[in-house]
């Protein structure tokens, strides 16, 4: 399996990764990425300046991905860890961990000065990951990013 930024050829697969995961796993489909416009258009929607999304590849096959890119809505230098999703194959493998690394990687890079995240109540493996790379909870959202459905926000300075 590799890790690689994302073709404008694979946006079909990573959307139906994504909405594999919701399914799989019967999580919220309303206020959630599920129902994000962009889902079916992950290339584009990452295609502008410090943005970036990553997917992970076996034998020519998505399996997940993840991203960072602004912060909608905000006038702070915080970019969000967006759409973080492994189908189960995919996990408990390492894959997360790399992949956070990798996109906080690039959000230093792009010279963005925290992090944020929204995740779901019954992510707590991802939670877990998430505060053993320094991330820490937060009382109530930034932001303004739709996902009414996500009620655990996190954040994490950078640099």
């Amino acid at each position: 399996m590799i890790i690689r930024e994302i073709q404008k050829e694979d946006n079909p697969q990573i959307a139906q990764v994504i909405r594999q995961v919701f399914i799989d796993d019967n999580y919220p489909k309303i206020g959630t990425a599920f129902a994000d416009t962009q889902l079916d258009f992950m290339f584009e929607a990452y295609d502008k300046e410090r943005a970036i999304y990553f997917v992970i590849e076996n034998n020519g096959k998505i399996v997940g991905g993840a991203g960072v890119s602004q912060l909608e809505n905000s006038n702070e230098n915080t970019c969000e860890l967006q759409k973080m999703y492994f189908l189960h194959e995919a996990r408990g493998k390492g894959f997360g961990l790399q992949m956070i690394e990798k996109c906080l990687e690039k959000a230093t890079d792009f010279g963005y000065e925290k992090c944020y995240l929204e995740t779901l109540p019954e992510m707590l493996v991802a939670q877990k990951l998430y505060q053993k790379l320094g991330f820490e909870y937060l009382c109530e959202p930034m932001g303004a990013t739709g996902h009414s459905s996500c009620p655990v926000w996190m954040i994490k300075g950078l640099g």
